[in-house]
């Protein structure tokens, strides 16, 4: 676009109490945005508030600096040649997914390579989000990491929020099964800052990788800091880019289930990975499922669900098979069982004397069988 089009997008953006509702519905009335200010405070009344046409008619303070940065951002490439775009409502870029929604963004700040951004590629449908707690457990974690990467193997673009827990472990299993020569991101984290900042810090990497072989998303101008309001708006993006959201773990009052709610008021399947009926993080993932949510053990789960599933998936999409060759402390491990457990209840179930125990707890913690958790307490994994 040219600097007459930006600028004037831009102005849409900041105007006070102009919304991407209103904003939709004076692109609709007049056409693009250059129009939009061109017109009398009595035409935009028609279709705002009188507040709103006041606003309207004043150009915000924050313009020109605004206008001056994103110049800037635009013509810069990342460290590695990632590139940035504003991909608008009328941009053909635009995904047609989002688009579908009620309120989808005015525009998208965009960061990712230009195989990506100059085509129409990452618009594909072929698009899933995972979410989950931001503590989540153990098994959580190694749970959002391997349904993406067999997702990610499967031909999907994982679409996750960048936050601590579930969401960058999501984005994490998706990098390390893409490929270079995919036509399509391995993975899109949607942020709820501007794309000049990343939140949280811990997972500045992760952005630069995910910048590199995915893409980096937001609606919010460059500058914006990490909000708590903006973290729930941008939930209707990840589930709005997605064919089907699967929540891995997620606390009852978790944003997690805001995405999964928000997904179905899209339309879109909702997925949901039951837990242990002590751990408060699969209280949420049990809710969704009593509300009509599809209960999922594998990744074949979802995708037979979803349009264009043909064949079945290798073993990276299906559930863990059992050894054949019991483990020589199998006992603990049944003892165990799948739900964090202290030493003095292993010791009451099993028998076994404390230093016998607390040995076999370490050699089975150092073939990552068992998780250490804070508090003096273990946790089987899955694999074992």
């Amino acid at each position: 676009m040219d600097a007459d089009e930006l600028r004037a997008w831009l102005r849409l953006g900041l105007t006070p109490g102009v919304g991407s509702l209103t904003g939709r519905r004076l692109l609709a009335a007049f056409g693009l945005p250059q129009q939009v200010f061109l017109q009398s405070t009595q035409a935009l009344k028609d279709h705002t508030t009188a507040a709103q046409a006041g606003a309207l008619a004043c150009v915000p303070e924050a313009l020109d600096a605004q206008y001056r940065a994103t110049t800037q951002w635009l013509e810069t490439n990342g460290p590695h040649g990632e590139q940035r775009s504003i991909i608008t409502l009328g941009d053909p870029r635009y995904p047609p997914a989002l688009l579908q929604t009620e309120d989808p963004p005015l525009l998208l700040y965009a960061l990712g390579p230009a195989r990506f951004l100059q085509s129409h590629s990452f618009a594909a449908p072929q698009c899933l989000a995972v979410v989950g707690s931001r503590n989540p457990t153990p098994q959580g974690a190694e749970n959002a990491r391997s349904f993406a990467s067999a997702l990610c193997s499967a031909g999907w673009t994982v679409v996750s929020g960048l936050a601590l827990g579930v969401d960058a472990s999501a984005h994490e299993g998706a990098l390390s099964a893409s490929k270079d020569n995919n036509n399509s991101p391995a993975t899109i984290a949607v942020v709820g800052t501007g794309l000049d900042r990343v939140y949280p810090r811990k997972n500045l990497e992760l952005a630069h990788r995910i910048a590199q072989h995915g893409l980096l998303l937001s609606e919010y101008p460059l500058g914006t800091p990490p909000l708590a309001a903006n973290f729930p708006k941008r939930n209707r993006i990840i589930s709005g880019l997605s064919q089907g959201t699967l929540v891995v773990e997620a606390a009852p009052a978790s944003g997690s289930l805001i995405t999964a709610r928000m997904a179905s008021e899209q339309g879109r399947e909702v997925f949901a990975i039951p837990g242990s009926i002590h751990a408060i993080q699969s209280r949420g993932c049990h809710a969704l499922i009593r509300q009509g949510a599809k209960l999922v053990e594998t990744v074949q789960d979802i995708l037979e669900e979803l349009p264009g599933f043909c064949t079945p998936l290798s073993a990276a999409g299906s559930a863990p098979a059992s050894p054949c060759k019991p483990h020589k402390h199998s006992a603990v491990l049944e003892a165990m069982g799948f739900d964090p457990t202290g030493l003095d209840a292993l010791q009451a179930r099993t028998g076994m004397d404390t230093p016998t125990l607390q040995v076999q707890l370490l050699e089975l913690e150092i073939e990552g069988l068992v998780m250490r958790l804070p508090g003096g307490m273990f946790q089987r994994m899955a694999q074992a």
